[in-house]
């Protein structure tokens, strides 16, 4: 895997969206799931052709096994000679969220176990090093100890839990790694040589929610935004969290986070929107944010605050460890499905701990979906560094709600935080 550094460069941009770039994948056994498709083929003219009906589990989830058999591979046949058509996979209410982890295979599992032992005696000498106060014995011990620790957690798949569709970016790439993340090269800031070089990776994106109703209705407030404009609001929810901007290790932490709150507020203050900014610790209570064309903010976990009322067409989301780990129980207190439900047309979430990283910096995002120039799917896939990882777009991914009347330049747009280096 290459790192960080390595790819985040100056970048070329993504072609622009259409509808006949579209492939919707809808889950056959369940008949709302064919009928957001078809809604969605309706009202954005997508080709009927483009629609691919497979068998899927019902629930949320799908193990690694049922995701290469029933998912991935029948999509990788039924697109064979449609490669280069399908730029966007768009999943729908019916198709699961979640890929469970992939199991070691009977040779993995035998040398975890040859490990275990290694790994003991070198944690044993590393405690008797910093008993006898043996700082460089201490420390050469330490490094063994964390090198086996890697290589258990690689044998055995640990947090290769992932959404389906950050996984599905990956359908055209040879085998990878399955232990945490691999590297987005659609990510605006990774050059365009390193792009060239990388395996094809696919825009994601779904239409989901708590009823099929809610799916739906996704397609329908967009169409309407983009014809008599998103009007509104955009309120940021920051922390009050300082940034020492020397200090590298903050830029995809907390504290970085913090500021591109700040600085998205900036940002869609300089595109004429009425900006509210939160800068302390508790997040807006209870209806205190009307007319919210533009939400985000952090962070109460997993427990949604009813804070915003949407205009038709808002864009919200909230950045915390768990806000779309469902997006079909009603009763669930994440924030995904309440956002939905509350009337926006847009979210995004993790499916498990994403850490912040996952995340994309809130003025990067709504300040390129603020040019008119890309859609919500085109912005999520610029501003998101991960992909095999957790980070889930719900909406309908044609969504332009500026394309008529952008809001800022490209030129506009900067690496937030400010100060901090590309290579993040």
């Amino acid at each position: 895997m290459r790192s960080l550094a390595a790819v985040l460069l100056l970048a070329a941009p993504i072609a622009a969206l259409e509808p006949k770039d579209v492939f919707i994948v809808c889950n056959k056994d369940v008949k709302d799931s064919r009928d957001v498709a078809a809604h969605y083929v309706m009202k954005r003219k997508v080709p009927a052709e483009n629609v691919i009906e497979l068998s899927l589990p019902k629930s949320e989830d799908i193990s690694r096994e049922d995701y290469n058999t029933k998912l991935a591979g029948p999509l990788r046949e039924a697109l064979k000679g449609k490669k280069d058509a399908c730029k966007l996979i768009l999943c729908v209410y019916g198709v699961p969220l979640r890929v469970g982890a992939q199991m070691p295979s009977r040779e993995e599992k035998e040398q975890v176990e040859k490990l275990k032992p290694e790994l003991d005696e070198a944690k044993k000498r590393a405690d008797d090093a910093k008993k006898d106060k043996k700082a460089d014995e201490a420390a050469a011990a330490q490094r063994t100890v964390d090198r086996l620790n890697r290589q258990i957690a690689n044998l055995q798949y640990d947090q290769s839990t992932a959404a389906v569709d950050s996984e599905l970016m990956c359908l055209w790439w040879p085998k990878y790694e399955l232990t945490r993340w691999q590297m987005n090269p659609l990510f605006w800031q990774v050059s365009d040589a390193d792009r060239k070089k990388s395996p094809t990776t696919l825009l994601t994106c779904r239409l989901d929610g708590p009823t099929s109703e809610i799916a739906k209705r996704l397609v329908d407030d967009a169409l309407t935004a983009e014809t008599n404009g998103l009007k509104g609001k955009a309120y940021f929810d920051a922390r009050g969290m300082k940034l020492d901007v020397k200090n590298q290790q903050q830029w995809t932490g907390y504290q970085g986070y913090d500021e591109a709150f700040r600085e998205a507020a900036e940002l869609m203050n300089k595109a004429g929107f009425e900006v509210i900014l939160d800068d302390k610790d508790p997040v807006f209570p209870k209806d205190s944010c009307p007319d919210a064309a533009l939400y985000a903010g952090w962070y109460s976990h997993a427990n949604f605050v009813d804070s915003c009322t949407f205009p038709t067409g808002a864009v919200a989301w909230h950045l915390a460890s768990s806000e779309a780990t469902t997006l079909r129980n009603k009763d669930s207190k994440v924030w995904c499905p309440n956002l939905l439900k509350k009337g926006a047309a847009v979210t995004m979430g993790p499916v498990g701990e994403p850490y912040t990283v996952a995340f994309p910096k809130a003025g990067e995002f709504f300040g390129f979906l603020a040019t008119g120039k890309y859609t919500v799917a085109e912005c999520f896939a610029r501003t998101t560094i991960l992909t095999s990882w957790m980070m889930t777009l719900v909406g309908d991914p044609l969504y332009n709600p500026f394309a008529r009347e952008p809001k800022l330049k490209e030129d506009d747009v900067f690496a937030s935080p400010k100060g901090g280096k590309a290579a993040r």
